[in-house]
């Protein structure tokens, strides 16, 4: 019987080490972020319920493109969708926008899953299996289309037609983060050799790859 209890209480603790991996599920109906709080905890303290407004749960001009973090080497623009009323709700959401010839370069979230729907334009997207298998899994993606990333694997979107095209992501966590592959590799010091045996070449091909990512 003890020996029966062990095992059920080792299951227990085996699933919520688990679930801890990923946002907590909330414990009120909401939790506003309160930006202007001081007070430092594993995402943004909340807000007074009672000063709480609709425009908490409001956001407006995610159909006009170019807003947000712009990136003139890749050819597009991230809008981060702020809403203060999804704060603890595991959900982030952003607008991208690629110009034609442009690409949201191979990247991955640590801590999200994703989908995104095409608002406008075209664009070839797809992510990587891991290792060792490296199985891609890519579609053109039209207006209307919407394409799913499983959490942490690396993915992609180049705009190769001659129109801008734009897209509404969904993250499954407030903080998913962000990891370029090019700019994680390139551009943080990593030793030349490192990274030369990495991709089969030489160290005089590294540094002039390198020299790219540098300011």
């Amino acid at each position: 019987m003890v020996s029966a209890l062990l095992v059920v209480v080792a299951a227990v603790a085996l699933a919520a080490g688990h679930g801890a991996a990923f946002d907590p599920n909330p414990l009120q109906d909401f939790c506003v972020a309160d930006t202007t709080s001081k007070v430092r905890v594993n995402g943004v303290p909340c807000k007074d319920p009672a000063a709480v407004v609709p425009d908490d749960f409001f956001f407006a001009g995610v159909d006009k493109p170019g807003g947000g973090t712009r990136s003139d080497r890749y050819g597009f623009t991230a809008q981060s969708v702020q809403i203060p009323g999804l704060n603890t709700l595991g959900a982030a959401h952003a607008r991208v926008d690629v110009a034609p010839g442009g690409v949201f370069p191979p990247h991955y979230h640590p801590r999200a899953s994703e989908t995104a729907v095409v608002l406008e334009g075209a664009v070839h997207f797809g992510f990587v299996t891991s290792y060792p298998e490296n199985r891609l899994f890519a579609k053109v993606l039209r207006k209307g289309d919407v394409f799913a990333v499983p959490q942490g694997l690396v993915h992609f979107l180049y705009n190769n037609g001659t129109e801008p095209a734009a897209l509404y992501a969904t993250l499954s966590s407030q903080n998913p983060g962000l990891v370029l592959l090019g700019d994680a590799l390139f551009a943080s010091g990593l030793a030349a050799d490192l990274l030369a045996k990495t991709f089969l070449t030489d160290e005089e091909t590294v540094q002039k790859i390198g020299a790219k990512f540098r300011p």
